[in-house]
């Protein structure tokens, strides 16, 4: 009994709860319906505040824009007016310049008119004299053209004649000038002044006796060697003595080797001779490429074609006035090196232009021209540098310069062999030399000093403008070189420039 009231009143409870849950949730539902009205009303206000606004911000913008339109439009009409009164006003400008052209080109053809009037007036007159002056003087135009004509060619021809004169002249002077320079440089070639120093050898004998044996029977011993070695053996009274001539220097040599042996050996004979001589070249020849080998070392440049060290030893036996020439190519390379070096310039071509600037005098007699020539020719057929080859073919100024290294290798020649002593000539004797050239100079009237300079190769004089004119100082140089090379013996060519100054002083006080 009570478990039923307890559960009946769990059910009254339940059913108590879920009315006041039903009455509690349609109160809040009410309560929230209301909120989301009021919340609608609010929005609903607020948007038609703002589309107040929107409408009057609208408004704003249409008057803004209306204004600025209408003050753009403003602007456009006054830029237009403006545009039209300048067209305006540019053609009436176009108009007054159309009527200026046409006033001028009226007064143009005016202008015409009368020069063609003008012209046929004066082509009137001009037949009107041309008919006086045939009246006057009895010749016709055409007889008068040509002799207008005769009397310009006889002018032209002899102007022309005068000109081929000049010419001629002109060019007898260059070809005698261009022969003195040949035979200057065949004297410089062949060195005259020491022919019996540089092309002959001494050979001695044991005793007189021996130059019998060395003529031989019918004197074929003598003529076989002399066909053998391409020298002249010369055999006169001079006691124990044998004199070997010839201008091949290692030809000499061959010879004098060859003699040795035969004397030392004793067996003198045509077969002998032969088999002797052929042996002596083999050792000369050996020697040459040895003293080129060695002469390319002490000059450091290594890598030579064997051609060239060869042609370069054959210097070994050759001189140019008294001093041999492969030394002097290798003092030559030394001071071109140097040189080249205090001037930035190619040292290494610098120095094989002047180990090889006189490679050409090895076979100056078996070839034609200059040994500068020569030798430019010899290192371009062995593709050596263009600045080497420029330098071999310039040192005498035979060709022009090409490149820096030309003019140090011939100023390193120029060193080398002008230097006192150099060419087989004592202090002294220097010396003595270079005062006879001052005395020369100094002996001719109206010289006031005079300077030899480059050792000896130069003398500058200078003289009294009082008394010396232009004129008279071109013939003075000629008259010292003439006595120069009537009174003294000397190496190459000597330089005379005759100095004339003229000083106007003055002092403000």
């Amino acid at each position: 009994m009570d478990a039923l009231v307890v559960a009946g009143a769990a059910v009254l409870a339940a059913a108590v709860g879920v009315a006041v849950g039903f009455v509690v949730r349609g109160a809040w539902a009410g309560q929230s319906l209301k909120s989301a009205q009021d919340k609608s009303a609010r929005i609903v206000a607020e948007a038609r505040a703002q589309q107040k606004d929107m409408i009057l911000e609208a408004k704003d913008e249409k008057l803004r824009l209306q204004r600025e339109a209408e003050e753009e439009a403003r602007v456009k009409r006054a830029e237009m007016q403006s545009l039209e009164r300048r067209l305006i006003a540019r053609d009436e400008q176009l108009d007054q310049r159309a009527d200026l052209l046409e006033e001028k080109s009226r007064k143009i053809n005016d202008r015409e008119r009368d020069l063609e009037r003008e012209r046929g007036e004066l082509t009137r007159l001009s037949q009107e004299r041309v008919v006086a002056l045939e009246r006057v003087s009895g010749l016709s135009a055409e007889d008068a053209k040509a002799m207008l004509l005769d009397a310009i060619r006889d002018e032209a021809e002899h102007d022309a004649v005068k000109l081929a004169r000049s010419i001629e002249r002109r060019a007898r002077e260059e070809a005698q000038e261009k022969a003195r320079e040949i035979i200057v440089t065949a004297m410089q070639r062949v060195a005259a002044d020491h022919t019996a120093e540089h092309t002959v050898t001494v050979v001695h004998l044991p005793s007189d006796e021996m130059k019998g044996r060395i003529i031989g029977r019918e004197g074929r011993n003598i003529r076989a060697l002399e066909q053998a070695t391409g020298v002249d053996l010369i055999i006169d009274d001079t006691p124990e003595t044998v004199v070997l001539s010839g201008f091949d220097p290692v030809r000499r040599e061959t010879a004098r080797l060859a003699l040795t042996k035969l004397i030392a050996d004793g067996r003198i004979h045509p077969g002998r001779i032969e088999e002797v001589v052929n042996k002596a070249k083999a050792e000369v020849e050996l020697v040459i490429r040895q003293a080129g080998e060695q002469a390319a070392y002490d000059a450091g440049v290594p890598g030579l074609p064997p051609e060239m060290v060869k042609l370069l030893g054959r210097l070994k036996y050759r001189t140019s006035y008294g001093q041999n020439v492969l030394l002097h190519c290798v003092e030559t390379s030394h001071l071109a090196a140097i040189i080249a070096a205090e001037l930035g310039a190619d040292v290494q071509a610098a120095k094989i232009g002047g180990l090889l600037h006189d490679i050409g005098k090895a076979v100056d007699h078996e070839v034609e021209g200059p040994h500068a020539a020569i030798g430019a020719q010899i290192a371009q057929k062995h593709n050596m540098p263009f600045k080497v080859v420029n330098g071999i073919a310039a040192h005498h100024q035979e060709v022009e310069f090409s490149c820096i290294e030309a003019p140090i290798v011939q100023v390193a020649d120029a060193i080398s062999a002008s230097r006192p002593g150099a060419r087989g000539e004592t202090m002294e004797t220097y010396v003595k030399r270079l005062e006879d050239l001052q005395a020369i100079a100094e002996s001719f009237t109206g010289v006031e000093r005079s300077f030899a300079v480059q050792a000896g190769r130069e003398v500058r004089i200078l003289v009294r403008p009082e008394e010396i004119d232009d004129l008279s100082a071109s013939r003075l140089a000629r008259d010292i070189v003439r006595k120069i090379e009537d009174s003294l013996t000397y190496p190459g060519q000597i330089k005379v420039t005759v100095i004339r100054e003229t000083r106007a002083v003055e002092y403000a006080k």
